[in-house]
């Protein structure tokens, strides 16, 4: 997987990801709804015969690339806590 940034300005963030996939992106885009100071997440599939997903993100007042790393960071945590109640529930 590769990224390529495509815009990054002072409130906004626009990259992609090469071989991407729509569980990516929706993943990651739907976590960062979460923080109150994003104004756009969204993304688009360029075109259907290629993996390559363009994310957009902007935000009010913080740097949309502290926003998104922290946003990675929560789903990180999501997917070990995931990851340790389903090795529970498979005991």
């Amino acid at each position: 997987m590769e990224i390529k940034v495509l815009e990054n300005e002072k409130n906004r963030l626009r990259f992609e990801i090469v071989g991407g996939s729509h569980t990516l992106a929706n993943m990651i885009t739907k976590e960062l709804w979460n923080e109150g100071d994003v104004t756009v997440s969204g993304y688009n599939l360029m075109h259907p015969q290629t993996q390559n997903i363009v994310i957009l993100l902007e935000t009010t007042k913080k740097d949309p690339k502290k926003v998104l790393l922290e946003t990675l960071s929560s789903i990180k945590k999501k997917n070990t806590e995931f990851k340790t109640q389903f090795a529970k529930a498979m005991k």
